[in-house]
């Protein structure tokens, strides 16, 4: 776990993709939970090869995030993070978090794994994938 940025000074406040940046995490597991004040999730078409963005405009819980960190074809920290947030209702929405604003916090974990894990992008899908080949590319 990362930890808090006021008692770790490599840690800045801002996106989860800093960690790349700040502590040189090039593969990692994460989880999170906590609250968004709005959030973007969204749902891949694979016949549009986009996502269909789905707006959550109101305070939500964060109920689950699970995701990784991969280095992308650009050298830059890669997140692929699954997300389902609680409204006020008891209503659900959830997918790919495309985007979040915290309200009050969001607690997460990040595990540094072993692997090496590089995402490579897969035009015949539209999106990228993690490479399990042994070569670096």
């Amino acid at each position: 776990m990362l930890g808090d940025p006021h008692r770790n000074p490599r840690i800045r406040r801002g996106s989860i993709r800093d960690a790349h940046d700040d502590v040189g995490i090039t593969a990692a597991s994460l989880t999170a939970i906590g609250a968004f004040e709005r959030a973007i999730v969204g749902w891949f078409d694979f016949e549009k090869k986009t996502y269909k963005k789905i707006e959550v405009a109101e305070q939500c819980e964060v109920l689950s995030a699970i995701g990784d960190i991969a280095i992308g074809d650009d050298g830059k920290a890669s997140l692929h993070v699954h997300v389902v947030v609680g409204l006020a209702d008891g209503a659900t929405r959830g997918g790919h978090l495309l985007e979040g604003k915290v309200r009050p916090k969001l607690e997460v974990v990040i595990v540094d794994t072993p692997a090496h894990l590089r995402r490579k992008e897969k035009p015949d899908l539209g999106i990228a994938l993690i490479d399990i080949s042994k070569e670096k590319t």
